[in-house]
């Protein structure tokens, strides 16, 4: 019976999880219409702000001595993740504490946004690397680039996932 409900729950996951939708819809709540890029920010490399290179992120983890959160994602189509760049990433609370403690990664794979082949094909090797299979998945890792822990959407709000990483980072 046990073993029956954990697999019902898993399919339940799979089938559920983030899946393109063709077209947001104009009604839906506004958390979900949050671009990433106005979550995220410019994506330059002052502190506090999302980088798009993975070298260029852990030449600041290591210059900063920091970890980096690696945000994949699908920007402009999970739903989940929407919900994580409005509900946290562009909350003070997360704002500060990445801006002090972090150095932020995104690896986005849109569907409606372009990206050259280039950004593509180094966004796919990363998810590879680190054996992505869902969205969002937020990979901690160490200046030198060893995974430190690995978490996803976390209902609850800035406060609570500011927390929640402080606990991965701790853990190992």
């Amino acid at each position: 019976m046990k073993w029956t409900i954990i697999i019902i729950m898993v399919l339940a996951f799979t089938v559920l999880g983030c899946t393109p939708s063709p077209k947001p819809d104009a009604d839906k709540d506004s958390t979900e219409n949050v671009t990433f890029n106005e979550a995220m920010g410019s994506g330059t490399a002052n502190t506090g702000e999302w980088l798009t290179d993975y070298n260029q992120a852990l030449a600041q983890a290591k210059e900063l001595k920091r970890p980096v959160l690696i945000n994949f994602t699908g920007s402009d189509w999970c739903i989940w993740c929407k919900k994580l760049a409005s509900e946290v990433f562009t909350q003070v609370a997360f704002k500060e504490y990445a801006k002090a403690n972090l150095v932020l990664l995104k690896v986005d794979f849109p569907k409606n946004l372009p990206q050259t082949a280039e950004v593509k094909a180094a966004n796919e090797a990363k998810a590879k690397e680190f054996k992505v299979e869902g969205f969002p998945t937020i990979v901690l890792v160490s200046s030198d680039g060893k995974e430190i822990n690995r978490t996803g959407y976390q209902p609850g709000g800035a406060d609570a996932y500011v927390k929640h990483l402080q606990e991965l980072l701790k853990t190992k």
